[in-house]
């Protein structure tokens, strides 16, 4: 086999970075916009050793899953890879790359639940982050997502998964950034002012928080005046922030964020509680489907516990665990970042909750120091899971059940399989739609302390 080679495949299944999966002579080939079902003419792109990619030259025969995508840039934006597959069969694949997970990864024949949709399929994404960059002759200044496996940005001038105003305020900043002397991001030469254009949006006000990421130590005047002008374009903005970040890294925000005009936060409604959002405090994207999952968590503990005493670790804002306060005794929650500590906090105050109690810190060191034993302990790591050291601790806490929620499939299934190694007993794993058109998937795994 070499490169350019073609042949004719068929697509089996969608692989966790939602690659279509066919077999040529035994050897695993990865091909980006393929869909279980197609019958293909690919050329092979790549060769690793023991799998090669391939790109679709023909669609032989399409499958019946597959459709004509309503964004016009799917194929370019690397926003949406499965946005061609008919939803009701992503639902199905999402549970088929989950159960695949279980299977090679944890060793369980664990029976995976349907995936739960989310409420929304468009409009759905309510923070929004792009790159900013601009072109090298005309200096016209681009925004939009970055092409797959690769920082070329694509300049996005219509996006129908997130709300149609942030079309507008990119729009506006593209065209007028200029007009006070703000140059698009260059990453080659770390040159240029503008990086970034972070927009949280607020379903339950309809309107937005508008931050500017620059390449800079400090806040010049041209860049606030510029927060003004747009504070000042558009009523649905209640805020614009500038957030400093001179550092040559991938890391989308800096450490420190500065309001110029209005508010620095939003308000969401979630399971009948209101959140204030910052520019850089975690919040779910999708805040319909989280509110799914915040439910589905809360009517477990309602079902199997009478007031409860539950830990939520890795709590960002502490959403489960102000979501679930009403059917609980007492909440405790642990997060690092000070900022969504604060946010928790006042969050917290603001719904008249008062069995809440907040730390601030590394829950790995939490939980070596704590002496209490709770009913249930909720665990939501980032996308890299738990360390074996915070999975032995939550063990030793939980005298019930652990809730791990997960983001990532393969992380979920290399935790559970160390948990059931300790003794636990793997009852159920649930997975959300949070990020509708994508590989991405959410889950909910609901584990027996023994």
């Amino acid at each position: 086999m070499k490169i350019n080679d073609t042949y004719a495949v068929n697509i089996e299944k969608l692989s966790n970075q939602g690659y279509g999966i066919a077999k040529i002579d035994g050897i695993v080939a990865f091909i980006e916009n393929s869909c279980p079902g197609d019958v293909l003419n690919i050329k092979v792109t790549k060769i690793n050793k023991n799998y090669v990619f391939g790109e679709i030259l023909e669609i032989i025969k399409p499958s019946a899953a597959r459709i004509e995508p309503f964004c016009p840039m799917q194929k370019v934006c690397g926003a949406c890879q499965i946005q061609f597959i008919d939803y009701e069969q992503q639902l199905n694949f999402k549970k088929e790359i989950v159960e695949d997970a279980m299977h090679n990864i944890a060793g369980m024949s664990l029976s995976i639940k349907k995936t739960i949709p989310s409420p929304q399929i468009k409009n759905y994404r309510h923070k929004i982050q792009y790159p900013v960059s601009q072109t090298k002759n005309s200096k016209r200044i681009i925004a939009g997502y970055y092409k797959p496996a690769s920082h070329e940005i694509v300049n996005i001038k219509y996006c129908p998964i997130q709300p149609e105003i942030c079309d507008k305020i990119i729009e506006f900043i593209r065209e007028n950034a200029k007009n006070c002397k703000i140059s698009g991001y260059r990453e080659k030469n770390h040159s240029g002012i503008l990086r970034h254009v972070v927009i949280r949006y607020s379903e339950k006000n309809h309107n937005c928080l508008v931050t500017l990421v620059v390449n800079s130590k400090n806040a010049a005047e041209n860049i606030k005046d510029f927060c003004r002008v747009l504070f000042d374009k558009f009523d649905e903005i209640s805020g614009v922030c500038i957030n400093l970040n001179f550092n040559k890294t991938n890391v989308i925000m800096g450490n420190d964020t500065i309001c110029v005009c209005g508010k620095d936060y939003i308000e969401e409604e979630l399971c009948q509680k209101t959140f204030h959002i910052g520019s850089d405090t975690f919040f779910q994207v999708n805040p319909k489907s989280a509110e799914n999952i915040f439910n589905y968590i809360q009517e477990f503990i309602k079902s199997n516990y009478d007031s409860p005493i539950v830990l939520d670790a890795y709590a960002g804002i502490s959403a489960i665990g102000i979501c679930i306060s009403d059917c609980a005794g007492k909440v405790v929650s642990i997060e690092e970042n000070k900022k969504s500590v604060e946010m928790a906090i006042e969050t917290a105050k603001l719904n008249n909750i008062s069995n809440i109690e907040v730390h601030d810190g590394d829950a790995g060191e939490y939980f070596k120091n704590e002496k209490r034993k709770f009913d249930v302990v909720i665990l939501d790591p980032p996308r890299k899971g738990c360390t074996l050291e915070s999975l032995n601790y939550a063990k030793k806490l939980c005298k019930g059940h652990i809730i791990y929620v997960s983001c990532n499939p393969a992380t979920l299934a290399r935790d559970l399989k160390i948990l059931k190694e300790m003794n636990c007993e793997v009852e159920s794993v649930q997975p959300f739609d949070m990020f509708c058109h994508t590989y991405h998937i959410e889950n909910v795994a609901i584990i027996k302390v023994l």
